[in-house]
């Protein structure tokens, strides 16, 4: 299943190469919504990997976009004790003013009606 979450990218961090064909990047948006009148504010932390982990380099910090993620998650074992881990694995990033433009887009454009069309004038 896939997610999707807006707010202001507040960080970015280098690309962390985890085995010689692997690697990862991590960055952070900042949510703030307003709660019975108290603003709260979130911090979430996502992932990218491999041919995604080069997504933030199109954004600035401080600009507002539109992540797209997946949550995953991983079970170990270690000295006998059961470990875990979740990640927010984003798949694609956009700037939100894109993603208005696009929600603003009319979704149906009417077929033509016969008003519409021009006199049909040929001899045959």
């Amino acid at each position: 299943m896939s997610y999707e979450i807006t707010g202001k990218l507040v960080a970015k961090y280098d690309i962390v190469q985890r085995t010689e064909t692997f690697k990862t990047r991590e960055f952070v948006i900042e949510k703030s919504e307003d709660i019975g009148g108290r603003t709260i504010t979130n911090y979430i932390k996502f992932q990218c990997v491999q041919d995604k982990t080069s997504m933030p380099d199109r954004f600035s910090i401080g600009e507002t976009v539109k992540v797209l993620f997946n949550i995953k998650g991983t079970k170990w074992t270690k000295d006998g004790k059961e470990n875990y881990i979740t990640n927010l694995d984003a798949w694609r990033m956009e700037s939100a003013k894109l993603s208005d433009m696009q929600s603003n887009a009319p979704d149906f454009v009417p077929d033509a009606t016969s008003d519409d069309m021009p006199a049909d004038d040929l001899p045959f």
